[in-house]
Formats: structure tokens, C-alpha cells, sequence
């Protein structure tokens, strides 16, 4: 077993786990950290914990120490130092004429390195734009191109619901959603209705759509024939929460509804 602390280096920004060692280190800590691309702050999401190896990315890279005032200071002026950055890229982009459309700007903590992230429809070639930045700021410089869904997990914002985005307020990783979710749930089709501010799918679809496949193995599909009290008819409608089915009965072609356990397969 290993011992580790969960860091995150963003809000709502993806887990990493690092070797504590001797560091008495709890939740909510500020801390530095030695990562892959250099010495970086971040905060414990996580407090001490055992995991096996198959849990984590080998080699562990360890807590340097709890991070200071000081170091916070200079966390907060890389942050400001990194907005100011993004007016001079952009305007660098627009000299260069380059199909791309800048989102956000990171230094690394120990500021060996400029991190422009983008997103573009296609591949871009910004190799003078990169030497153009290199000779501005005078340290290293990484574009980073990003999809839709992580340029709305940087910038935030409001969703459909009208609550924060859960990209940018919670959820460390996207999962996986389909439009079967969707149909599954119910839901209308209708692109508009079902699309976050990214334009992809809700990432909410997820969150219960286990209990929707649980509860429709347990009843009979749309279309189906089947017997209720009133008689033997056809599944129109439903009801996977409430475990309730439509039926619209052959003879008489009224529609009723039962709970499902109500409801009988035919033979």
C-alpha cells in the first residue's frame, strides 16, 4: 500500500496524488508540489490516505512542503501576471491572422514555463507565434489546443438549470454520455434542450442514468404485449421513475396505467 494526498491544481480541476511524506499535510492545505512539468502550488482536496499501486500513476512525485504566505503571494501574482499575458497572445494572434480562438493563460509556479491553452476547429501552425511570445516574456512557451468541453470547464458560467456549470464548480473528470441516455430518460431530443453552454451533451444526463437502465430492466419495452387487469394491450408510455406503464388495451383501444408489477408479459 502507498501513502498519498489528493492535489488539485484548479477548481474542480482533475485529482493527482502525491507522496506526503513525513508531512503532517490535512484537507484544504496549500502545498508544493514536484510534478512533471515542474514545481507547482496546489491544494488538498484529499488528506492522507492508502492506495494500491494500481490506483495510481507510478512514479509518485512527492510533497515538497506546505506552502507558505509568501508562496501563495507569488501564486497570486502569476495569476495576475498570466491575464496580463492573454492581452499580448491575443494580440499576437491577430498580427499572425490565425484561426484560433484563445480561452486562458497558466504559469507554472517556479514560472519556467507560459501555458496558452486554445481552441480551433482544425490544426493550427503557430510556430512564428510561439518565437513572437518566447521573445515577450522570455521563458518557455507551451499552446496547448483544448476541446469545447474544457474551454467551458475554464471560463464557467450559467447552465440551463441556472446553476454553475458542474464542469467548473465540481466535476474533476468528463465521463462518457450518450444520446441513449437521453432516450432512456425520456427527454426531448431536441439538441437545445438537452446541450450544455459547450454545445455537447449535458453532463447531467449521467448522474442518474444508472437508476433508469436498473429500473428498465425491470419492465417491458415500448411496444411490447402485455396484460393488464382491463386486458391484454400494447406498452405506450414509461414511467421509469415512478415504475408505472401505459397501456392502450386492444378491444377497447382506451389507454390505462398500472405500476408495473401490475403489469404482466405475455406468454
Amino acid at each position: 500500500m502507498l501513502t498519498v494526498v489528493g492535489v488539485r491544481f484548479r477548481q474542480a480541476g482533475k485529482i493527482y496524488y502525491f507522496d506526503p511524506g513525513e508531512l503532517d499535510i490535512c484537507r484544504d492545505d496549500p502545498v508544493i508540489v514536484e510534478t512533471v512539468r515542474g514545481v507547482e502550488y496546489g491544494t488538498v482536496v484529499a488528506g492522507i490516505r492508502y492506495v494500491t499501486e494500481d490506483e495510481v500513476v507510478l512514479p509518485l512525485k512527492s510533497v515538497i512542503r506546505r506552502a507558505s504566505s509568501d508562496d501563495t503571494e507569488l501564486m497570486e501574482k502569476n495569476r495576475q501576471a498570466a491575464h496580463d499575458a492573454l492581452a499580448v497572445c491575443l494580440e499576437k494572434i491577430q498580427h499572425h491572422s490565425l484561426d484560433m480562438k484563445l480561452v486562458d493563460a497558466e504559469y507554472t509556479f517556479d514560472r519556467n514555463k507560459i501555458i496558452f491553452y486554445f481552441t480551433a476547429d482544425g490544426r493550427v501552425d503557430f510556430r512564428d507565434l510561439v518565437r513572437d511570445l518566447a521573445a515577450v516574456f522570455r521563458t518557455r512557451i507551451e499552446l496547448r489546443q483544448i476541446g469545447v468541453r474544457d474551454e467551458a470547464k475554464m471560463l464557467g458560467g450559467i447552465g440551463p438549470c441556472g446553476r454553475i456549470l458542474c464542469c467548473s464548480s465540481f466535476l474533476g473528470d468528463f465521463e462518457p454520455v450518450s444520446i441513449k441516455m437521453a432516450k432512456d430518460q425520456s427527454l426531448s431530443l431536441n439538441p437545445a434542450k438537452i446541450s450544455g453552454l459547450c454545445g455537447r451533451l449535458m453532463c447531467c444526463l449521467k448522474y442518474e442514468n444508472d437508476n433508469y437502465v436498473e429500473a428498465k430492466k425491470e419492465m417491458p419495452d415500448i411496444g411490447a404485449r402485455v396484460i393488464t387487469p382491463e386486458g391484454d394491450g400494447r406498452v405506450t408510455v414509461l414511467n421509469l421513475l415512478e415504475r408505472r406503464i401505459q397501456v392502450q388495451l386492444t378491444e377497447s383501444g382506451l389507454t390505462v396505467e398500472h405500476p408495473a408489477e401490475v403489469v404482466k408479459a405475455q406468454a
